[in-house]
């Protein structure tokens, strides 16, 4: 059973108001997504790294992945018009060369602090339930609000889960999911994890962490440059 990344990496960032796409910011001299290709990289059970990549930055991409010896990275496919889109193009693509009872890991390329033990949590929980979503509980109040302005009730936390990636899932079944809902005019959903539930199915959870953020602000950036300082000083004690 082989274990495959499809890192997700076709968005504009355009939240950042950046003219460079946020997964390929430097940080420390290096992009975002080529620290997110590093975790898979160097995880064992990881047979291969695929990238689907906003239209017109696959050259670099490849660019970087030489530079930085990113040598599991074996497919680049181009992004598509919103996440769905992309996913489906990258899955339909790994379908076409990996067998259906493999798995596929489905990452966004803006989690770059994924740690080993979060991937490896994902691959067990997927290899027993057919699908694994790294998540953690809902530490604040979640307040329901119609306008923005007031809150029009809540919701009890402890029935919350907050999901995060990777998110497995064995490739023949997400390809078959994601056809079905081509099929029922869904084209837009924000997460394969909410893609599987609006279509009927159960997602299962695997391990999360407060430290696998996703880098959507400039906030987000300064935490990202904290910790990759916090890192680097538990590597030289």
């Amino acid at each position: 059973m082989a274990v495959i990344a499809l890192i997700i990496a076709g968005g504009k960032g355009s939240r950042m108001h950046q003219d460079i796409p946020k997964q390929f910011l430097t940080v420390n001299e290096k992009p975002v997504l080529v620290y997110t290709m590093e975790a898979f990289e160097q995880h064992p059970e990881i047979d291969s790294i695929a990238v689907v990549c906003l239209k017109g930055w696959e050259k670099i991409l490849r660019a970087y992945a030489k530079q930085f010896k990113i040598s599991k990275l074996h497919h680049v496919i181009t992004g598509g018009k919103n996440g769905q889109d992309s996913i489906r193009n990258g899955l339909f693509e790994l379908e076409k060369h990996f067998s259906k009872d493999d798995i596929v890991l489905v990452h966004d390329a803006i989690r770059p602090m994924v740690s080993a033990e979060i991937i490896s949590d994902c691959i067990i929980k997927t290899k027993s339930h057919g699908s694994a979503i790294a998540s953690i509980p809902c530490a604040e109040a979640v307040l329901q609000t119609e306008d923005g302005r007031i809150s029009s009730g809540s919701y009890p936390r402890n029935l919350l889960r907050r999901a995060q990636t990777p998110q497995g899932f064995l490739i023949g079944r997400i390809c078959d999911i994601h056809r079905k809902a081509l099929k029922e005019g869904i084209t837009n959903s924000v997460a394969s994890c909410t893609l599987l539930i609006e279509m009927g199915e159960q997602v299962y959870f695997s391990a999360g962490s407060d430290k696998n953020i996703k880098l959507t602000s400039i906030e987000d950036f300064d935490i990202f440059k904290s910790l990759l300082a916090v890192k680097r000083t538990e590597w030289f004690k």
